[in-house]
Order: structure tokens, then C-alpha cells, then sequence
């Protein structure tokens, strides 16, 4: 990686940090952005994500799309982590820690709040970015669009029944414009645009596939950043105003972020993936599809809920260790998972 992309982590701290102290200084226009927004999506949001994901759809190759049936691990594992496993061990942790560990510093309610957010975010799994952290550890491209892809179809029918399962209860409303403005504009519409660039780059030149994307690779980073920025712009009064809570929330939500990457990198590794369909599969489920997960908790429970609270925190914690998990595979990129494809 470029010294940009190696000094990520403290751009990122930095985009952190500007967009607190933004937040608190002019908190009326971060509000106004916030107002930005259609179904729970923020528009700008969705544009700066749009920005980093281009760049990556540019690459995929239809051609290859069509031979990831031959390696099916890879995406077996995608499923089995996102559906099997994730959702009923956020749930766990959630209560474990609501009501036993923090038992007597949070209320009932309160506790039964931050736990239902936290299974909602269990059950959102990533959808836009994991196209950034597949670029940032160089996954295959055309592998991670077909493991989003099956994982959104996958998530239209299994989101409302898990949820209402572990929620305990079964008026589960799922916010389908929400679901399908975000598939639509993080995966439909980059993946629209980046197939018909990629057709008059190769009609052009050889190398100018290659060519735009090296050249769109900081605009890719920027995005990311400003992002970030915006964020936690819109959370700084929360952040400032109830760092004990946020903090208690955080703690199983670490937790169970490291605890799915690990068991993913295990996963990966007994089934002998290759580094470039292992570090994305691994990231998929780590992640979380935090617009719907935040829709859903607004929805069921209200803004100011704990539930919601719960869902933004995760949203706060995502970047940071979603990048510390980068780097983690990205300082094993000499020494691959296998040297047999699945």
C-alpha cells in the first residue's frame, strides 16, 4: 500500500476528531445534512459511499462473476457466519452484559432497549461498505459482488423472522424502502455505472481500466474520511453528552466484532480460502448494514430510544476496528490463508 493508505488509521482518527469538534461548534449544519435524508438514508451519506464503492465496481469482471460457482466456500461461509451464527451471538452478549454485567448501572428498560439495538444491528448485515475494506485488503472483486449480492437476497427473507425471533416479538415492520434505496444505491447503481465505464475504458486501452482506478483510489479514501466526518458529526452531542452509556454499549459490541472475525479467519483457514475471497468473506459478516439497523430501531422503539442509541454506537465503533481488522490482514498479505483455492 501507498503511504496514504498505511497512514489510514490516523486519517481516520483525524476524520473522527474533526467531526466531533465540528459537530459541537456548528451542530445546525450538521443537522441540516442530517435532514438530507429519504427512507433513513442520508442522502449525502449515500453519495460519499457511492464515491468509495465506484472505484472498485470499475474492476469487477463480468466474465469472472460467472466462475465463482466453482469456488462455493467461500461463499458458504459468507452465509453461515451473516445467518447462523452473528445474530444469536450479538443477542447473547447483549444479554450477558445488560443484565448481569451492567446489571446494576442500567435500568430494566434502558437494558432491554440496548439489547434489542444491538440484535438489530446482529441481524443487519454490511452491504456498501464491505466494498471498501474488499479494496483495502485487495479481495477479488468480482467474488465479493456475487457474496453482497446473495447476502441481500438472503437478507429480504430472513431479516423480519430472525429479528422477531430474538426481539420476542412478531409486528416486526421492515422498512422496505429503506432495504431496497440502499441496495439500489450502494450496490445497483456503483455497479450499473462501473460496468458500462469499464466497457469503454477496455474499448479504449489495455491499461486504462487500471489506469482509472489507481487514479480514483485517493477520491476512494476521501470518501471514506468524510464520511467518518459526518458521522460522528451527527453523534457529537451524544458522544459528549453520555460517554458512560456509550461506553457500556460498546464493550459487547467490540466483543462480538473481534469474536465474528475470528471465528470467520478460522473458518477461512479449515477450509483452505484464499487470501483475496477469505478477507472479504471475513469482513462481510464483522460489519454491519447499520441504515437499516438504525431505520428498524426508530421505527419499533423510537428516536430517542436506548434501541436506537444502541444501533448509532455501533455505527460509531464500526470504522475504527473494521480498519484494525484491515490492517490485521493486510500484515499477513506475505503469508496467504492457503495456496489452494476452496
Amino acid at each position: 500500500m501507498g503511504l496514504f493508505e498505511r497512514l489510514l488509521t490516523v486519517w481516520v482518527a483525524l476524520g473522527i476528531a474533526t467531526g466531533v469538534g465540528l459537530g459541537l461548534v456548528i451542530p445546525g449544519a450538521f443537522q441540516a445534512i442530517a435532514a438530507l435524508e429519504f427512507a433513513h438514508v442520508n442522502l449525502v451519506v449515500a453519495i460519499f459511499i457511492w464515491v468509495m464503492i465506484y472505484p472498485m465496481m470499475v474492476q469487477i469482471d463480468w466474465s469472472a462473476v460467472k466462475r465463482v460457482g466453482q469456488r462455493p466456500a467461500g461463499l458458504a461461509l459468507t452465509l453461515v457466519i451473516n445467518w447462523l451464527v452473528k445474530p444469536f451471538t450479538m443477542a447473547a452478549l447483549g444479554v450477558l452484559f445488560f443484565e448481569v454485567v451492567f446489571a446494576a448501572h442500567v435500568d430494566p428498560r434502558s437494558a432491554s432497549e440496548y439489547i434489542a439495538g444491538m440484535i438489530l444491528l446482529g441481524v443487519a448485515p454490511c452491504t456498501a461498505m464491505v466494498f471498501v475494506w474488499s479494496q483495502l485488503v485487495k479481495g477479488d472483486p468480482n467474488y465479493t459482488l456475487v457474496q453482497v449480492s446473495v447476502n441481500d437476497l438472503v437478507m429480504i427473507f430472513a431479516f423480519a423472522p430472525i429479528a422477531a425471533l430474538l426481539l420476542g416479538v412478531t409486528d416486526i415492520v421492515v422498512p422496505w424502502q429503506t432495504l431496497l434505496l440502499s441496495t439500489g444505491l450502494y450496490v445497483v447503481l456503483p455497479l450499473v455505472a462501473g460496468i458500462a465505464t469499464r466497457r469503454a475504458l477496455q474499448r479504449r486501452s489495455p491499461t486504462a481500466v487500471r489506469d482509472l482506478v489507481a487514479a480514483l483510489k485517493p477520491a476512494s479514501i476521501a470518501g471514506l474520511i468524510a464520511t467518518v466526518v459526518l458521522l460522528f458529526g451527527f453523534q457529537a452531542g451524544t458522544l459528549v453528552g453520555q460517554p458512560f452509556v456509550i461506553a457500556m454499549i460498546a464493550v459487547p459490541l467490540v466483543i462480538q466484532t473481534y469474536g465474528i472475525f475470528a471465528l470467520g479467519w478460522l473458518g477461512a483457514r479449515l477450509l483452505k480460502l484464499p487470501r483475496e475471497i477469505a478477507g472479504p468473506a471475513c469482513l462481510i459478516g464483522t460489519s454491519n448494514f447499520f441504515e437499516l439497523a438504525v431505520a428498524v430501531a426508530i421505527s419499533l422503539f423510537g428516536l430517542d430510544s436506548g434501541a436506537a442509541l444502541a444501533t448509532v454506537v455501533g455505527v460509531l465503533v464500526e470504522v475504527p476496528l473494521m480498519l484494525s481488522l484491515v490492517w490485521f490482514i493486510n500484515r499477513r498479505h506475505r503469508v496467504p490463508l492457503a495456496r489452494v483455492a476452496a
